[in-house]
């Protein structure tokens, strides 16, 4: 299936009520529930789930096999790596219906999450972090950090171009590929150019 402003593989399925932006792709197997928003550009891969009031801004991209459950808000250019997992419930029963509980989770603007990731509900994931494959995301993650492991705890920072940034004593940084320059201020980090 195809339209003026996005793309939708045929074996894809799109519910009522979706708003779907320009230039979005929809591939193979995925299914996009009614009430979620999709932004422009973005790039869903193949057996995706987007639930219902699943909110995704522009240029978000979203790997194979990727649930995206009600609760989750993805900002701009955000991208989710390859089966990673988010949840919605802190404490899930088959035999309970706890639809009412669901926390929410956001994930700012330009974050990475790496492959395998799973990330608990209630959480933030700060501007331009970058979660390591694999990691289990229990708290919420600082704008810039590099986070690993589980569960995961902060090992560093990235730049907005997504390399590690080396503080000097003067707690200052160039990002040697981008030449972006960030300071270091009470553990927060801040692009100043």
């Amino acid at each position: 299936m195809s339209t003026n402003s996005y793309f939708a593989h045929e074996t894809s399925v799109i519910d009522d009520n979706c708003k779907i932006g320009d230039g979005t792709k929809i591939w193979h197997f995925s299914h996009i529930m009614s009430d979620s928003v999709i932004g422009d550009r973005c790039n869903l891969g193949q057996n995706v789930v987007v639930s219902p009031k699943v909110v995704l801004g522009n240029n978000v991209k979203v790997q194979n096999n990727v649930s995206i459950y009600t609760g989750v808000i993805c900002e701009d250019d955000v991208f989710l790596g390859p089966s990673m997992v988010f949840t919605n419930i802190v404490n899930p029963r088959s035999a309970i219906i706890r639809r009412d509980k669901y926390k929410t989770t956001l994930v700012k603007k330009g974050a990475s999450i790496g492959a395998n990731a799973t990330i608990i509900c209630g959480n933030t994931i700060g501007e331009f972090s970058l979660i390591g494959a694999g990691a289990v995301v229990t708290k919420n993650v600082e704008p810039y950090a590099l986070v690993v492991g589980n569960p995961s705890k902060q090992i560093g920072w990235v730049s907005e171009y997504g390399h590690r940034l080396e503080f000097d004593s003067t707690c200052f940084a160039i990002c040697k590929e981008s030449q972006e320059k960030y300071q270091l201020t009470d553990n927060k980090v801040t692009k100043i150019s």
